[in-house]
């Protein structure tokens, strides 16, 4: 039999530090006769020497191009856009199979290099649900940042760079002493999606910080809109994967209607989606400009960073890698969770 061999690459986007398997993880692999190949990496979390010390290679940040063929490159984030094939085996978030304009061009790139996306959002198990999901970091970190883009917005600003947090707490406090000298009176959120891993941890954020929140699911929204709710609530947040029969749940008419509405947390971050439910921006924001001001008189911001769980980098690897594990660890036997997953991605590719 073949030895299962993991190639975990260091990740190349800016502000990225998580990491998708803990030495404790990788060792489990070891022991069950994986190879396991870990890329240094000047900004991981979690440093190659604690990999190392478990009893994997390390090899040069950045080498997994050069990899064997056989290797499977594991990452978290997308690859550098270069435009070159594709050749192996890789495992990531692709955001590739909604229409994304990226997300044909990686297609492109496999399909010109022969290898193959299993695609960490589409690692399901036989319910249809994902086996492993940052989501719960996602909802908390955004609705973090959203508060933030609130407080800033609320003193006649906009929002300044975010930078990670040691963990959830310091987080906390941080937002505490910025809403302190604030009047939070008429501060309240509406989280769609809030029975999710991402409308939990958006809620949770406000629940700490005693923020009001109404949480819809799929029967608030099962009417399809519109949707004024949204508009009488100061923040909202978008935590659902959306789909084609997403209904629209801030259109464009919104920015000149009455609303209470001053920020929007679109957690979800599918701006260049064709299902996008919040059509009135059409770009990510990033860590160095988290708001964008989509309307002046009253303001509306909206921030939308597709690598939230970054700003917990630790506790968001932890609580993800020991959810993955398990799959990780069926690699060897192909397990169905990745025969669904090649599925998937053969059936996209037939459309490139």
């Amino acid at each position: 039999m073949t030895q299962t061999h993991l190639w975990v690459r260091a990740e190349q986007r800016d502000n990225e530090t998580r990491v998708g398997i803990t030495p404790a993880g990788a060792a489990s692999l070891l022991e069950q006769g994986f190879k396991v190949t870990v890329e240094a990496s000047d900004t991981r979390v979690i440093p190659a020497q604690a990999y190392a010390q478990v009893g994997c290679t390390i090899a040069p940040q950045f080498s997994w191009p050069d990899a064997p063929s056989d290797a499977i490159i594991f990452g978290l984030k997308e690859l550098p856009f270069d435009n070159t094939p594709l050749t192996h085996r890789h495992i990531m978030f692709g955001h590739a199979y909604k229409g994304q304009t990226s997300g044909r061009i990686l297609l492109e790139r496999f399909k010109a290099g022969g290898g193959t996306l299993y695609d960490l959002e589409y690692l399901t198990n036989d319910a249809g649900r994902r086996v492993a999901a940052f989501g719960y970091w996602a909802g908390f970190a955004g609705a973090a940042v959203a508060v933030k883009c609130w407080a800033a917005q609320t003193r006649g600003e906009i929002a300044a760079p975010i930078t990670p947090s040691a963990n959830a707490d310091e987080l906390t406090n941080e937002l505490r002493a910025a809403l302190a000298p604030l009047d939070t009176d008429h501060l309240d959120a509406l989280v769609i999606g809030a029975l999710g891993r991402v409308g939990t941890g958006a809620s949770d954020l406000c629940t700490r910080l005693n923020i009001p929140v109404t949480g819809w699911d799929m029967s608030e929204t099962a009417s399809g809109g519109p949707f004024p709710e949204i508009l009488d609530h100061a923040l909202f947040f978008n935590c659902i994967l959306a789909g084609p029969t997403t209904p629209v749940f801030v259109p464009k008419s919104a920015l000149t209607a009455e609303r209470r509405l001053r920020v929007i947390g679109d957690i979800a971050c599918d701006p260049d989606s064709t299902f996008n439910p919040v059509p009135i921006y059409s770009a990510a924001t990033s860590w160095e400009a988290p708001a964008l001001r989509v309307h002046e008189n009253p303001p509306l911001d909206v921030t939308a960073i597709d690598n939230l769980p970054s700003m917990l980098p630790l506790e968001s690897s932890e609580d993800y890698a020991a959810q993955l594990l398990p799959t990780l660890q069926g690699l060897s036997d192909n397990t169905m969770v990745w025969q669904r997953a090649k599925r998937l991605f053969d059936e996209h590719l037939l459309d490139i």
